[in-house]
C-alpha cells in the first residue's frame, strides 16, 4: 500500500513510518522541518518527503496514494492558545482541505489524527467514542471542529477514520518534554523531584507512542468496512490516571525521587476518561505492549544516557511552543509559521 504520513518526522511520525517500512507499505512523508532541531536518541528513518506545508498541497499532489495518515498540525494546548485564529486555520481548515484534496484525488483512506481533548471538561465518567464532546481549549475546539467536517465527507469511495489518541508518552526521536508522563520523568532524572503544575487531580488517559502507532497501522490494514467512517479511542481503558497517580508512578519507579507541587498550581479543567473498548474489539490486529511502568523505564534509560537539563527539556528543543516562540524571535520563522527563507 502507498501511504502519505503528514508530519512525518514528528513526535508520533518518527515512529509510525520505519512500523509501516516493516510491513511492507511504501511510504512518502509530508514536513516541512519546522521541528527538525527537537531531536533527541534513536535514528530517523529516511523516505521521501513532499515537503511542503499541508496549507499548500493541491489534489495533484496526493494522486497515487492509497492511504493518508494526517498527524501534522499544532500538537497542544500551550501552542494552540499562543494563536488561536492559526490554530483553527491549520488544524481545522487546512485538515478539512487535505481531506477534499484527498477525496478528488481517489485516495481511498484518510486517518485524522484528533484526540480525546475533544472531551474537555467531562467530569468523571467513562467516555464513548459517541460522547458528546466538550473541548475547552483552541486545540480542542479545533480538533473536534475538523472531524465533523472530515466525517461528512464519507461516501462509496472515500473512507475517513478519525483517532482519538490519549496523552502520548514514550521516547521517539522527536520526544516531547511538554507531555505529562514524560515531562515528569524528565523532571524526576533532572531534579530528584516529580514536578506537578497542577493539582494533580484531573483524570488523562495515555497511551505510549509505539501503540498509538500500532493503531494507525491496524486502522491503516483494516477491512474497508470496519472503519469507514468510524471513530476510534486510542488507548487502553485500563490505562486512566489522575495526575496525581502518575507522578506517584514515577515516584515509585525512580528510587529516591519525590512528588512536589509547583509554585502556583491551580485545578486543570480539562479533565477525561476514555474507554478504549471500541479499537481492542473491533481490530484484533492491534495489540498494546506497554504500561505507564514499563513506559518510565524506557524513559529512564533514555535520559540516563543524555544530559537533559531543566532549561533544556522545558525549553525550545522539547517544548513545542518554546521552539516556535524562539524560531519566530531569531527571524527563522514568520507570524503564520512559515519559514521565512525558502517558503
Amino acid at each position: 500500500m502507498k501511504v502519505l504520513v503528514t508530519g512525518h518526522r514528528g513526535y508520533i511520525g518518527s515512529v509510525l513510518v520505519p512500523l509501516l517500512l516493516r510491513h511492507g507499505h511504501e511510504v512518502t512523508g509530508c514536513d516541512t522541518g519546522l521541528f527538525e532541531a527537537c531531536a533527541f536518541v534513536g535514528e530517523m528513518v529516511s523516505v521521501a518527503n513532499l515537503g511542503r506545508d499541508i496549507r499548500d498541497l493541491a489534489a495533484g499532489d496526493l494522486a497515487g496514494f492509497d492511504a493518508i495518515v494526517h498527524l501534522a498540525g499544532l500538537s497542544n494546548d500551550p501552542l494552540g492558545d499562543y494563536r488561536p485564529s492559526l490554530t483553527f486555520d491549520i488544524n481545522h481548515r487546512a485538515a478539512v482541505r487535505l481531506a477534499r484534496h484527498a477525496a478528488r484525488a481517489g485516495v481511498a483512506r484518510f486517518l485524522f489524527a484528533s484526540s480525546c481533548s475533544v472531551y474537555g471538561a467531562a467530569g468523571e465518567s467513562f467516555l464513548h467514542e459517541d460522547s458528546p464532546c466538550a473541548p475547552v481549549t483552541p486545540y480542542g475546539v479545533s480538533k473536534a471542529a475538523a472531524e465533523k467536517d472530515i466525517d461528512a465527507m464519507a461516501s462509496a469511495a472515500f473512507s475517513p477514520v478519525r483517532v482519538r489518541c490519549g496523552t502520548v508518552y514514550g521516547v521517539s526521536p522527536r520526544i516531547r518534554f511538554d507531555l505529562v508522563l514524560n515531562n515528569l520523568v524528565a523532571w524526576a532524572m533532572a531534579t530528584g523531584m516529580v514536578r506537578l503544575k497542577s493539582d494533580g487531580t484531573a483524570w488523562r488517559p495515555v497511551v505510549h507512542v509505539e501503540d498509538a502507532a500500532r493503531a494507525c497501522l491496524a486502522i491503516i490494514e483494516a477491512p474497508r468496512e470496519t472503519v469507514h467512517g468510524q471513530v476510534y479511542n486510542i488507548g487502553q481503558t485500563g490505562q486512566n490516571f489522575r495526575v496525581i497517580e502518575l507522578a506517584r508512578a514515577v515516584e515509585r519507579v525512580i528510587a529516591g525521587v519525590r512528588v512536589e507541587f509547583a509554585d502556583g498550581m491551580s485545578r486543570d479543567t480539562r479533565n477525561y476518561r476514555v474507554c478504549c473498548d471500541k479499537l481492542a474489539a473491533e481490530l484484533p490486529a492491534w495489540e498494546p505492549r506497554w504500561s505507564v511502568e514499563d513506559g518510565i523505564e524506557e524513559l529512564v534509560e533514555a535520559l540516563a544516557c543524555t544530559s537533559v537539563a531543566p532549561d533544556a527539556f522545558e525549553g525550545e528543543r522539547f517544548s513545542r511552543i518554546a521552539h516556535v516562540m524562539t524560531r519566530q524571535s531569531n527571524g527563522s520563522l514568520d507570524e503564520n509559521l512559515y519559514p521565512l527563507a525558502g517558503r
